[in-house]
C-alpha cells in the first residue's frame, strides 16, 4: 500500500502533468496549495507565546507571503509546464535598457498614483450600503496603524528588515503569483488576463480607497510582462514603488516629518504635479511601446 501511494504521488507530481487540465481545474489546484500552506504558517505561528509584538507581526508577514504567494507558484508551474521557470516568465532576463525605462516610468507615476488615491477615497457608497462603507474605512485605518507600527523604526538594520518584508519580498512574491501564474491561466486572452489579474490583485488587498490606484498599478505590470516577456521587469517596477515608499517613511520618522507628506504629493497644493504626472506616465508608456514594437521589427528583419 505504502508503494502504491508513492507512485500515485510520483505520478501525480510529474512536471507537466496537469498542463491539459482546464483554467478551472488549474485555479482550483493553485488556490487549495494557497490555502493549505497558509493555513500551516498561521497555526504554526498562533500556537507560538508571543504572537502580538512588531516582531512577531513581520515575521508572520514574511511566512504569511512566502506561503501564500511565494512557494505555490513554483508548485503550480511545475505541475502545469515541463518548463516551469519558462512558464513563469522567469527565464527571460530584463534587458538593460528596458529595465533603465521601467525604473523611469515606475518614479515618473508615483505623484499619479497619489492623485488618482485621493480621487479614489473621495468615493462614497450609497446609503444602503452604509454597513459595508463603514467596515471597509475600519479595514482602512486598521492597515495603516498597522503599517506604521511596521514603518516606524531606528537603526539601518531594521530599515533592511523592512525594505526586505514590505518591499523586495512582496514584490517578488505577487509578481510570481499575479503575473507569472494568473496571467498565465487566461493567456490566450491576453488584455482579458491583464485586467482580471490587476482587479483581483487589489481586491487582495483588501483596502477600497486604494483600489482604483492598485488596479491600474496591477494593469501596468501586466502590460510590462506582456510586451518585454520577462517577469523581471513588472517585479523590478513593484519592488521600486515599494521601496522608496518604505525608504521614505524611514526618513521621515527620523527627521520628525510627517510620514503622510509622501502620499499627498500629487494632490492638494500640487495637484498640478499630479496631472503632469499623469501625462507623463501615459508618454512614458507610449514611448516604451514603440521601443518594444521597433525593436521586435528590427528582430523579425534580422
Amino acid at each position: 500500500m505504502h508503494d502504491f501511494l508513492l507512485k500515485m504521488l510520483a505520478y501525480v507530481m510529474k512536471a507537466g502533468h496537469f498542463a491539459s487540465s482546464s483554467t478551472m481545474v488549474r485555479l482550483l489546484l493553485w488556490f487549495m496549495i494557497m490555502v493549505v500552506l497558509t493555513m500551516l504558517v498561521m497555526v504554526f505561528f498562533y500556537a507560538c507565546p508571543d504572537h502580538t509584538s512588531t516582531s512577531a507581526l513581520k515575521a508572520l508577514q514574511f511566512f504569511q507571503t512566502c506561503a501564500t504567494f511565494l512557494i505555490p507558484p513554483f508548485i503550480v508551474a511545475y505541475l502545469f509546464s515541463e518548463r516551469p521557470l519558462a512558464w513563469l516568465g522567469w527565464r527571460q532576463p530584463a534587458v538593460g535598457r528596458e529595465a533603465v525605462m521601467a525604473t523611469v516610468l515606475i518614479v515618473v507615476a508615483m505623484p499619479g498614483i497619489n492623485l488618482l488615491g485621493y480621487w479614489n477615497s473621495q468615493l462614497s457608497l450609497p446609503d444602503c450600503l452604509a454597513p459595508l462603507e463603514a467596515f471597509l474605512q475600519r479595514q482602512e485605518e486598521a492597515a495603516a496603524a498597522l503599517t506604521e507600527r511596521f514603518l516606524n523604526v531606528r537603526g539601518m538594520g531594521a530599515l533592511a528588515i523592512n525594505i526586505v518584508v514590505m518591499a523586495l519580498l512582496p514584490a517578488f512574491a505577487e509578481e510570481l503569483s499575479f503575473r507569472g501564474v494568473l496571467n498565465n491561466m487566461f493567456a490566450p486572452r491576453p488584455h482579458l488576463a491583464i485586467w482580471l489579474t490587476a482587479i483581483i490583485f487589489s481586491a487582495i488587498h483588501m483596502q477600497f480607497y486604494g483600489f482604483v490606484p492598485r488596479m491600474l498599478l496591477g494593469a501596468l505590470f501586466g502590460y510590462m510582462l506582456l510586451w518585454t516577456g520577462s517577469l523581471w521587469i513588472p517585479i523590478l517596477m513593484h519592488a521600486i514603488n515599494n521601496g522608496i515608499a518604505v525608504a521614505f517613511y524611514y526618513i521621515a520618522y527620523q527627521q520628525n516629518i510627517d510620514p503622510n507628506t509622501m502620499d499627498i504629493i500629487g494632490s492638494g497644493d500640487t495637484l498640478w504635479l499630479g496631472i503632469l504626472s499623469l501625462v507623463l506616465t501615459a508618454v512614458n508608456i507610449y514611448l516604451f511601446r514603440r521601443s518594444r514594437t521597433m525593436n521586435n521589427a528590427s528582430s523579425r528583419i534580422s
